[in-house]
């Protein structure tokens, strides 16, 4: 929701409010001791209109807006927000009285009481007053604040939606393009003359990634457990492109247990290695490291690389660009992604706050 809409909205209920209280007020002054006097009822109204009316609502009004909706009733801690809603509500009421005492001791204010009492014998009927009108303030700020959320996550629902069709899109296009899937089955091709048991297995791993990645994608998350699984297979199958054992080298540290992450986070990365790492003899020409910690969920990914390449490679992976767009889709502020290259090393290290 654009900022301009928010602030209109609130200018558009203080207005109200204070035509409001404008209104009662003069109802009030007209039938009052004060009516005969029209320059003293001024000073007095505008008093109880700054002090009464505005500063308990004000203040009860944004602590509500910027406190209690975004850190209890977002979080459905119920109790937690009528209890810290109601401390919000009183305290706003006794600083607000405070300043209004303060002034009655220079100035007549408002009478509360009808027997004319000036107002200081009244002080608990005054503050309760103060809270109710506070309170409804308040429940307006959550109304006004709960439609902007509501608004708000209505438009990135329906853009992740977007950007995750695109992304699908962009992956099977990348993924299953014809190089990727002819190298591999004319790799297992060869294999099967030489260990068709072998064969059977690479096969079947290729059968997992495709069926894993026209399926299992559509989720907005899968298990941790699931993707690494992805992971191994598709290093697996890439591996059969070289005969250099030590050509991958993927680590897991940590406990994965039942930890939860959007599907392909991390594969674009992996792929990007694989497709810029030219020497295939290379010992540990690629290193994946997958750190899970309680609060984050961390991938390493380096590769070795000719910076002076007689052929370059054609860009048949996913860009940067479209990467980073769907991190910051689904993981808005909740990740670092930094990529490092020297002369021969290139590395990416993106780190996840899980949950």
């Amino acid at each position: 929701m654009k900022k301009s809409f928010i602030v209109s909205l609130h200018i558009g209920f203080w207005a109200c409010y204070f035509i409001l209280i404008v209104i009662m007020l003069s109802v009030y002054y007209r039938s009052s001791l004060y009516a005969s006097a029209p320059n003293s009822r001024m000073v007095i109204a505008f008093k109880n209109i700054l002090l009464f009316a505005f500063t308990p609502s004000f203040i009860t009004f944004y602590l509500y807006y910027f406190i209690l909706f975004p850190k209890y009733l977002q979080q459905k801690k119920f109790l937690q927000a009528i209890a810290v809603g109601l401390l919000i509500s009183v305290c706003a009421s006794i600083v607000a009285y405070i300043f209004h005492r303060y002034l009655i001791e220079t100035g007549r204010v408002i009478d509360m009481d009808q027997g004319g009492k000036n107002g200081r014998s009244t002080a608990v009927r005054v503050i309760i007053i103060m809270t109710f009108i506070g309170s409804v303030c308040g429940m307006v700020a959550l109304v006004i604040k709960g439609f902007i959320t509501w608004f708000n996550e209505i438009k990135l629902k329906q853009a992740l939606k977007e950007k995750n069709h695109e992304m699908e899109l962009a992956l099977i296009k990348s993924k299953l393009d014809p190089h990727l899937l002819f190298n591999t089955i004319n790799n297992i091709d060869a294999l099967i003359i030489k260990d068709a048991v072998e064969a059977s297995n690479y096969l079947n791993k290729l059968s997992d990634i495709m069926r894993f990645m026209l399926y299992e994608t559509m989720a907005d998350q899968i298990l941790l457990s699931q993707e690494i699984e992805y992971i191994e297979k598709y290093i697996a199958l890439q591996k059969i492109r070289t005969a250099n054992p030590n050509y991958v080298r993927f680590l897991v540290t940590g406990p994965i247990g039942n930890k939860m992450i959007a599907p392909m986070i991390f594969i674009p990365f992996i792929e990007n290695a694989f497709k810029h790492t030219n020497n295939k003899k290379l010992a540990n020409a690629i290193t994946v490291h997958i750190v899970i910690n309680d609060k984050t969920i961390q991938l390493v990914c380096e590769n070795k690389f000719d910076s002076k390449p007689t052929v370059r490679p054609p860009d048949s992976g996913l860009g940067n660009e479209l990467i980073q767009k769907r991190l910051q889709l689904i993981y808005p502020e909740k990740h670092v992604l930094e990529v490092h290259k020297t002369a021969e090393l290139y590395t990416v290290n993106l780190t996840i706050t899980n949950g």
